[in-house]
């Protein structure tokens, strides 16, 4: 097992579970386990300083969950204020209600809406006018997230809401990333039914209910994300003490992949090491990682691996006493369109979205920045970051003083740039990889970036191998 992220923890609790006597070594070339998932408790505080919550809409990581016996530390969003913020001239204006992503489904509400103006509201109400390109019917079919935004919901409502929402996922350039990646889901309903209004009301009679009545999609959206008692520390922490203490190889790059006789494999860790030998090789690191790995064993896949662009980001983590920050928090966090030129991408107000995680009277603000659109501001030093988040919460939410704690954190080429054309590199690499039986692939580079994607990546590598070694 070759990275100790979430996915390939997942895929080494798997392993051992299909194959219990299996002798397995997960080498992992930092000095820590988790990945993203990584959180720091300090002063009666959960200071997540990666990911903060996962989704159970999609089940995979719920189901881990369960199966570790966390069921009792799983904790809900907080039911108040279940929407994001979007800055609008140095304000904080609410996302209209029933709006997800590229989805209006509340008519009034974005138009009364202040994110947009009258001409912008025309054009989104001329949604069902929007000509279909003849080629979205061709097979393997592709566009850009801000192409299709743009030209079925307008410039407007691209630059202003969805461009924001999808960076503050993705920390993406959306004129780059891919829509049938991402968002397969609003190119069908553009095939069906020719318009998302027309794919909305479908949806809503095939409910019985009128759009106008169906429940906030927002707050139900957020409602459906969890975290752990502790933070997210606490997955990561369970799923290693399934594994044994002498199969953890901490501080241990692996430089290359080999194929041997017999359809063993070999693996090298430094220059001079000896090679180890293993019945398969399970690799969960990034996929330019990967690359060199198998250089010698697949050319071609080694490209197409190292084809797959990475996105850097930084965190800076500030906690303040709650009285210093005059805006109400009547929401989980902001968002900043790139039209506003801000040097940040988001913020998340974590104690908003799960109370328990800071002390009665503190607020952590987790302020994000870099990403595909603006990369340099990784490289500034922490004081540089800290100064700028403070500044811009300042002038955002009004904080004031000197925050009590302050930390920063950098996630250098961490986030998967799913580009126009992933979905068919990732099946040019999946074609390669049933090539060399013993050899799986697995992580958040492939089908999804989410932690239940990259768990349900691991877990369904380790099957893949355990089948092929139980024959």
């Amino acid at each position: 097992m070759i990275g100790g992220g979430v996915s390939g923890l997942a895929a080494a609790h798997r392993l051992r579970k299909l194959i219990l006597h299996a002798e397995l070594q997960l080498f992992e070339a930092s000095d820590r386990l988790g990945g993203p998932l990584f959180t720091i408790a300090h002063d009666d505080s959960v200071l997540e300083q990666g990911a903060d919550s996962f989704l159970i809409k999609t089940p995979f990581a719920l189901d881990l969950c369960r199966e570790l016996g966390l069921s009792d530390e799983l904790i809900p969003t907080n039911e108040q204020h279940r929407r994001a913020l979007v800055v609008r001239g140095g304000r904080l204006v609410p996302v209209p209600e029933g709006f997800v992503l590229m989805k209006p489904q509340n008519l009034g509400a974005m138009l009364k809406s202040p994110l947009l103006s009258p001409l912008g509201k025309l054009r989104l109400l001329a949604e069902p006018l929007a000509l279909v390109p003849a080629a979205v019917n061709r097979p393997g079919y592709d566009e850009s997230v801000a192409s299709f935004a743009t030209r079925r919901l307008g410039r407007e409502t691209y630059e202003r809401l969805v461009e924001p929402l999808i960076a503050g996922i993705y920390v993406a350039d959306a004129r780059q990333l891919s829509l049938a990646a991402t968002y397969p889901e609003f190119l069908e309903a553009e095939r069906r039914h020719g318009s998302l209004w027309r794919a909305i009301r479908a949806a809503s009679r095939q409910d019985g209910r009128d759009e106008q009545q169906q429940p906030p999609a927002a707050a139900a959206r957020y409602g459906q994300f969890v975290t752990l008692r502790g933070g997210l520390r606490t997955f990561v922490a369970a799923l290693v003490d399934t594994l044994p203490r002498q199969a953890i190889r901490l501080r241990t790059p692996v430089m290359q992949v080999e194929r041997h006789a017999a359809g063993r494999w070999a693996i090298k860790t430094a220059p001079g090491a000896p090679l180890e030998h293993f019945d398969a090789v399970l690799i969960a690191a990034h996929a330019p990682q990967a690359a060199p790995m198998i250089q010698q064993c697949d050319a071609e896949l080694a490209r197409n691996l190292a084809s797959i662009e990475y996105a850097s980001s930084a965190v800076a983590t500030l906690v303040y006493h709650r009285q210093d920050i005059e805006h109400p928090l009547d929401g989980f966090g902001l968002v900043v369109p790139a039209i506003e030129h801000r040097p940040i991408v988001a913020a998340s107000f974590l104690t908003v979205k799960f109370p328990s995680h800071g002390p009665p009277g503190r607020a952590i603000v987790r302020v994000f920045s870099g990403g595909a659109l603006q990369p340099e501001m990784v490289d500034r030093d922490d004081h540089e970051l800290v100064a700028i988040a403070k500044q811009q919460m300042a002038e955002l939410i009004g904080a004031s003083g000197e925050p009590i704690e302050t930390r920063v954190i950098r996630w250098r080429d961490a986030m998967p740039q799913y580009h126009v054309g992933h979905v068919a590199r990732v099946e040019a690499i999946e074609q390669s990889i049933a090539a060399h039986p013993g050899l799986e692939l697995a992580g958040n580079a492939y089908r999804g970036v989410g932690i239940p994607q990259s768990i349900h990546s691991g877990r369904q590598a380790a099957e893949r191998l355990a089948k092929q070694l139980s024959t």
